[in-house]
C-alpha cells in the first residue's frame, strides 16, 4: 500500500514506524543538482535514515533496499515519488509514503528550505 502523506505528517509517520527493527527511510529521488539547490535539514531526518539516490538509480539500487522496511519517498512535487513507490510496490514493498508535493510543499510548511 502507498500512503500518501503531506510532509506536516512525516514526524508522525516516522514516529508511528519505530518498533519495525529498523529506522523508516526517507529516499530523495530528484536529480543531484536538485539536492544542491534545496535540502532538507537535518532535524527533519530526526529517526529515519536518509539517502539520496535520483529516480534512475533505482533499479540499480534495487537489491540493496529492503522491501520489508517503511520507505518514504521524496521528490520536487510528489510525481516522481509517486511513480518510484509505485515501482517499488510492483517489487515486493509493502510500507510506502509518498510525500505529497514534494520538497516544494516542504518549503511551504518549513521556513528555511529553499524552494526552486
Amino acid at each position: 500500500m502507498i500512503e500518501h502523506i503531506h510532509p506536516s505528517q512525516f514526524a508522525a509517520w516516522v514516529q508511528q514506524h519505530q518498533q519495525h527493527p529498523e529506522q523508516p527511510l526517507l529516499i530523495d529521488v530528484r536529480e543531484p543538482w536538485e539536492w544542491q539547490v534545496s535540502s532538507l535539514p537535518a532535524d527533519v531526518l530526526d529517526g529515519c535514515e536518509f539517502r539520496q539516490l535520483s529516480m534512475g538509480q533505482i533499479p540499480s539500487e534495487l537489491d540493496r533496499l529492503d522491501p520489508d522496511r517503511p520507505t518514504a519517498i521524496l521528490c520536487h512535487h510528489g510525481v516522481r515519488s509517486h511513480s518510484v513507490a509505485l515501482y517499488l510496490q510492483e517489487n515486493g514493498f509493502e510500507q510506502l509514503a509518498n510525500i505529497a508535493g514534494g520538497i516544494d510543499a516542504w518549503a511551504q510548511v518549513q521556513p528555511g528550505i529553499p524552494g526552486y
